[in-house]
């Protein structure tokens, strides 16, 4: 897939100079996402070719962290911290206490047992899945009908869980989180000076929803790290009018759309954009082109597998319908700040005293939230998350315009105390995993109490099925929704086939199929309301 691209885009550049330039400049100024990509799509290749064995994927990782090393200092700008400057600046060792305080109660949430929903509903469990099964393929029936959409982060948790576990899969994420920082501060030094950039980030990273999301293994922050460098590429286009910039912006949102199929409605942003600002259409055409180039792959896959290319989008399963109710950014389960409802509209007063690239990042805002009403809403904050970042940096734009030195610092304060709000209330939603990362409280005690067993967590409580079920053994599982924490052979009564072999049959409440009533019902749990029967003998689904 790699090659390709390369191919592709040598060939659009036209001049041997240009080539060279382009590469350059990808491979040097934008590399981290750039190989990030393209391991996430060898390991996307492996399990194509039915060969997702640990030896294979220990040779593709050996290859990435080498490729990360070697481009290193090459790599995106880290904010220095020169103990002079910080002396100097007691706004700026401020701001970075309390986005150190702020990254420690993450981690903290990060190196305890996932919990999060989704993640042990598929995020995690498909990954799982694939990897039992040494291949990738679409998983029929009504419970993992998201395998067939891209899965650029999972591809990852499967390295993640081939060499660890569900903690290597949330530091995955996690560290996805702190690429966006860093990609956020490298692009606010364009409009703003060291200070306000870092504030910027302090912004950001204070979100309620950043915080949730920083600690469980779910999607969201890969997407937003390649939307922050998609944005970062745009915006160089439009001020140096390269078109190598263009391409690169376009590749990177591509990765995006390639973590979350929803970074669609962010390539209609940028293509909106381009025809604003250059008035040429096929300047928006070779732009989708590149982006949707990337994702090629899944799309073409799924299309095989289920008919559409998008699936399951504008099927009976996740129909999309367009919802105004959550007109208030801040009636979400995890708000984002209110700082952004006060200063978004003021831009559109000042957008003509704007310079070029900050009229491009407050017309990408704007459209952000109109293509966010457009959104399903099944995921309230975290659909907006990967526009927090622009949110950020054009509202402490407009703070840094602000003359009046104590109108200005009360805002400036007001970050500050929103941060540590984050703070308090991250660490208090944090604070039941300090016993399990301390090795006070062991792990299966922590999900035990903690699973929620009455939406269809699965966890093997008392060992028992470990002990009663063999690898030569499988047991079909009826009434179950996160299967993750399933620890022996299995399979889901969703995607049963004929011919597929069981001897056991869990069941989630007392709802056992008509067919099975004649088996022995040998284990009950009442804590997690799961029953096990047996025949004494294979049967064959039919």
């Amino acid at each position: 897939m790699g090659s390709r691209l390369n191919v592709i885009l040598i060939v659009y550049l036209n001049t041997a100079g240009n080539k060279i330039t382009f590469i350059f400049f990808v491979f040097f100024m934008f590399m981290p996402a750039i190989v990030i990509g393209i391991y996430s799509y060898i390991i996307f290749g492996l399990g194509l070719l039915g060969i997702l064995y640990k030896g294979y994927l220990t040779l593709a990782t050996l290859v990435f962290v080498s490729a990360v090393f070697y481009f290193y200092k090459n790599k995106l700008k880290v904010p220095k911290l020169n103990t002079v400057f910080i002396k100097r600046d007691l706004l700026f060792a401020i701001g970075l206490l309390v986005l150190v305080l702020q990254g420690i109660i993450n981690l903290i949430g990060v190196l305890g047992p996932e919990l999060g929903f989704d993640a042990l509903w598929y995020h995690l469990t498909i990954p799982k899945i694939f990897l039992q099964n040494h291949s990738i393929f679409y998983i029929p029936g009504g419970l993992f009908y998201y395998s067939a959409m891209p899965k650029l982060t999972e591809m990852l948790y499967v390295a993640g869980l081939t060499f660890g576990n569900e903690i290597a899969a949330k530091l995955i994420h996690f560290f996805f989180g702190i690429l966006s920082l860093v990609a956020l501060y490298n692009l606010s030094r364009k409009f703003l000076p060291r200070t306000f950039s870092l504030l910027a980030i302090v912004l950001f990273y204070s979100n309620l929803v950043v915080g949730w999301m920083s600690i469980t293994a779910y999607i969201d922050l890969a997407r937003t790290f390649f939307e922050i460098m998609a944005l970062w590429g745009f915006i160089n286009w439009i001020e140096k009018k390269n078109r190598k910039w263009l391409i690169t912006s376009a590749i990177l949102l591509g990765l995006a759309i390639s973590a979350k199929l929803l970074a669609l409605s962010t390539l209609l942003i940028f293509a909106i954009l381009i025809i604003i600002f250059t008035r040429k259409i096929t300047n928006a055409l070779a732009y989708c082109f590149f982006a949707l180039l990337v994702p090629l792959p899944w799309f073409v896959s799924s299309y095989i597998y289920t008919g559409n290319p998008i699936y399951p989008f504008f099927t009976n399963i996740y129909p999309v319908k367009f919802n105004f109710s959550l007109i208030n950014p801040l009636n979400l389960s995890d708000p984002i700040s209110p700082l952004y409802i006060i200063f978004l509209p003021l831009a559109a007063f000042l957008y003509r005293k704007f310079k070029l690239s900050l009229r491009v990042m407050s017309l990408y805002s704007f459209f952000a939230i109109a293509v966010w009403y457009l959104t399903p809403q099944t995921g309230g904050g975290r659909f907006i998350l990967p526009y927090l970042p622009a949110f950020s940096l054009v509202t402490i734009a407009i703070v840094s315009m602000i003359k009046q030195i104590k109108l200005r610092n009360t805002f400036i304060g007001l970050i500050i105390v929103l941060a540590l709000f984050s703070i308090f209330y991250r660490g208090a939603a944090n604070f039941k995993y300090i016993s399990v990362v301390l090795g006070k409280e062991s792990t299966s005690q922590f999900l035990s109490n903690h699973l929620n067993f009455s939406f269809g967590d699965f966890y093997d409580t008392d060992g028992y099925f470990a002990k009663q079920i063999k690898q030569e053994d499988k047991a079909l599982l009826y009434g179950f929704h996160n299967l993750y924490y399933v620890n022996f052979p299995f399979i889901d009564s969703s995607y049963i086939k004929k011919g597929d072999k069981f001897n056991y049959v869990g069941v989630y409440g007392n709802n056992l199929p008509p067919r099975f009533k004649f088996w022995n019902l040998i284990y009950y749990n009442e804590k997690t309301n799961v029953r096990l029967y047996s025949i004494g003998g294979l049967m064959w689904a039919y």
